[in-house]
């Protein structure tokens, strides 16, 4: 209770200084003065400066840099510790620079804004406001057009709108309470004090049984209850609780587990239970370190050791052609009017009163391919150049992003700026190109593709860069792509290599005129934006020429395959969930010891129907020495129709490779485990993919990587490297289990013995 009492007092003192932290605001009447964040309201303009936190949710009106983009840091929010671009509303930015900031009261705009919810991720509105002409101009509001409570502005200045405070921010609609987990030793301690109560009681009654219920039998019988109440172990508590603190400290004070941390004190002894670890792949298995190791072409392969000969080529074609897809725009040019000229763009390939055509493969030279993939290396991303001490460094929150804008820089693409709606680049032969972007397509982990259309300022060309998975882009590319997409990425996936897919299309003005009318009503719309904006950027990914894939190689955590087979050797089975190809996933598998060289491979592909299902796992049931690799989609349909059945057949194999898994399949197939096999379950993750997994799991051990500390914040244990569950679970976990089951039996027979003296 004192521990308690001493937590709350922090927290109260920690939610007190918040609280009353001043900020400047914009009164109509007063002019500047300063309020408390906790006497914030909605509708005030209030200014935040350079490493302040964000008292509220805030729409961004204006910043300090005359582009009108603002750095934020989201780590206490999403856990992510990349800086995330936020953009103020270009009327708002524009009315400051030319007035103040004071005056904003005065501009004759209203916004229109959706209720407050729990997603981080989306916000749907608009600013409707009279332009010069006099006409009424709806401008859509973003995601990117706002600052959520709790963020920390990295640099600058900013001033925000007020749109929600206190309960209804997002960061307090998504604050759970903590679930406390309880330990299967804690239940068996109470099983046994509840034994040993009734014991006593029993005990009692015989003794006055014995003496024949004479005089005031009933007092004598609670008499003997008291004289035998040592039997009940009512100090075990207690005692515990300290044995826990100590346990705790002592795993707090491991050196060689780096950056340990026990967040959850009360379920040490459970680490020495577990039967199953449960584990991530990217970041936790791995580095998170991206390293580019192939391009695939449709004709040919690069790799590190011809970078040289690429570079040459870049360089050639830049010199020879201005912009991308230049060779694509002459040939349609100079065959206009002819019937058999590729088709490369159009909303539609059927015209009235003719047959669909099937489109055909756009030949082009290796030079043109190479010089437009690199293109879309460094303008179709998310990544934004910053200087930090005079060095140029690149956010984003996907390392494999980086390191393809890093290969790009090294062979002569260079980024050089990147907002909104414009990116800046130097090209090979050290010529300058700047692009408007006209869309922008985020990736998400529902489309897994991102795409940006963008026009070409020296030539007034645009161009829509797709990049994304290879189920996904073959669905996205001619018909006549999809073979070699398939074939390139298994061989890649074979050699262990994270694959991504790029292609692209040259839009017609006319067809542009078209969509863009299609894609302005999507983003006005402030119910089911979102599906509205998918399904106009659907519109251009169709029928896109294939650019090529690249293969990058994320290395492995240090001392992998020791810990995990440390594990197996300890009677611990390994399961790795992971959203990679099943190629992809064998090669960790194997490299990291899941899959030994003894062991046989049971696969379980997507397609199958439930009979088919049913059947297969049943096949498996026969085998005694097979790892069972199970696709995504067969994955769904098992733990819906046949979990128990799936789960009581898996738990017997050597080892589980689920791949192509999504983040709530990794939580289902903890919780699965936990009601069918009754075991103990441990989980390992590293990234916000892996929260639903980590705090369903009966232990969660979170890694603090380059995917942020969500994971390691929602886990009951934390560290940075993966090697250290090795330490955690077989030292100590099982020193801590041995010493509280020590200690409880201690507790139990002294009682036992004071009772019999008695």
């Amino acid at each position: 209770m004192l521990k308690e009492a001493y937590d709350d007092l922090v927290r109260y003192k920690k939610d007190r200084q918040a609280n009353s932290h001043l900020y400047v605001v914009f009164d109509p009447a007063k002019g500047r003065i300063q309020k408390q964040s906790s006497e914030l309201r909605v509708g005030d303009l209030i200014l935040v400066r350079s490493t302040e936190r964000v008292p509220a949710d805030l729409l961004l009106l204006h910043t300090s840099d005359s582009t009108g983009t603002v750095f934020i840091r989201t780590d206490q929010l999403d856990g992510e510790t990349d800086w995330k671009l936020r953009r103020a509303i270009r009327v708002t930015q524009t009315f400051v620079a030319s007035h103040s900031a004071g005056e904003l009261h005065h501009l004759p705009a209203t916004v229109v804004s959706s209720a407050p919810n729990q997603n981080i991720y989306e916000y749907n509105g608009y600013v409707e406001y009279q332009n010069e002409e006099g006409h009424l101009v709806k401008e859509p509001l973003h995601f990117e057009n706002t600052l959520w409570a709790n963020t920390v502005l990295a640099s600058g200045t900013a001033i925000g709108l007020v749109l929600s405070t206190g309960e209804e921010t997002r960061s307090t609609m998504n604050a759970r309470k903590p679930r406390s987990k309880f330990g299967a030793f804690d239940a068996e301690v109470n099983y046994l004090s509840k034994l040993l109560f009734i014991l006593t009681v029993v005990l009692s009654g015989a003794i006055t049984l014995m003496n024949g219920f004479a005089g005031a039998w009933l007092i004598q019988y609670f008499r003997y209850i008291l004289l035998l109440s040592s039997i009940i172990p009512i100090s075990l508590r207690v005692n515990m609780d300290f044995a826990k603190a100590i346990f705790s400290l002592r795993i707090n004070n491991d050196k060689d587990i780096k950056d340990v941390q026990a967040r959850n004190s009360s379920i040490p002894e459970e680490l020495g239970r577990v039967q199953f670890l449960l584990t991530d792949k990217t970041g936790t298995l791995t580095k998170n370190d991206m390293v580019f190791k192939k391009l695939s072409l449709e004709t040919q392969q690069y790799n590190e050791e011809n970078l040289s000969e690429l570079q040459k080529m870049l360089h050639r074609n830049c010199t020879r052609a201005s912009g991308p897809m230049s060779d694509v725009e002459e040939k349609l040019q100079s065959s206009s009017g002819n019937e058999k000229s590729p088709q490369v763009g159009r909303l539609s390939e059927t015209s009235a009163g003719s047959p669909r055509k099937r489109p055909t493969r756009l030949r082009r030279e290796a030079e043109f391919v190479i010089r437009d993939i690199f293109t879309a290396m460094v303008v179709c991303h998310n990544v934004t150049p910053t200087l930090n001490n005079g060095e140029k460094v690149f956010q984003a929150s996907s390392p494999d992003e980086i390191a393809l804008v890093k290969l790009g820089e090294s062979l002569g693409m260079k980024l050089l700026e990147r907002t909104s709606d414009h990116t800046r680049i130097e090209n090979a032969a050290g010529l300058f190109e700047d692009y408007e972007v006209l869309a922008n397509f985020p990736f998400s982990s529902e489309t897994k593709r991102m795409g940006v259309l963008i026009r070409h300022k020296q030539t007034n060309r645009v161009v829509f860069f797709l990049k994304g998975a290879d189920n996904v882009m073959a669905q996205c590319v001619k018909e006549v792509y999809r073979s070699t997409i398939s074939d390139e990425c298994e061989a890649l996936a074979r050699e262990g290599l994270r694959t991504l897919v790029f292609a692209c299309r040259l839009i017609p003005e006319q067809e542009l005129t078209q969509w863009r009318k299609v894609y302005e009503e999507a983003n006005l719309k402030l119910v089911g934006r979102s599906e509205a904006t998918r399904k106009a950027a659907e519109l251009l990914e169709k029928n896109l020429d294939l650019l090529g894939i690249t293969g990058v190689e994320d290395r492995l955590q240090d001392d992998v395959m020791v810990a995990i087979e440390s594990m197996r050797m300890a009677g611990i089975k390994v399961w790795m969930l992971t959203g990679d190809k099943i190629e992809t996933a064998r090669c960790i598998a194997i490299s990291t010891g899941i899959q030994r060289a003894t062991d046989e491979v049971f696969l379980v592909p997507n397609g199958l129907d439930d009979l088919e299902l049913s059947n297969r796992m049943l096949e498996f049931a026969q085998k005694s020495n097979a790892v069972l690799f199970v696709e995504g989609g067969a994955l769904g349909q098992l733990l819906s129709n046949m979990s128990k059945s799936f789960i009581e057949s898996a738990a017997k194999a050597p080892a589980v490779v689920c791949c192509r898994c999504l983040p709530r399949q990794k939580a289902q197939v903890v919780e699965s485990l936990k009601a069918h096999v009754r075991a103990r379950v441990a989980a390992i993750g590293d990234g916000g993919n892996d929260v639903g997994m980590i705090q369903s799991a009966d232990v969660g051990v979170g890694l603090m990587g380059k995917e942020g500390s969500q994971a390691a914040l929602a886990s009951d244990f934390s560290m940075s490297e993966f090697r250290g569950i090795r330490k955690l679970i077989l030292w100590h976990g099982r020193n801590s289990y041995k010493r509280g089951a020590t200690l409880s039996q201690f507790v139990i027979h002294r009682g036992l013995i004071i009772s019999v003296i008695q």
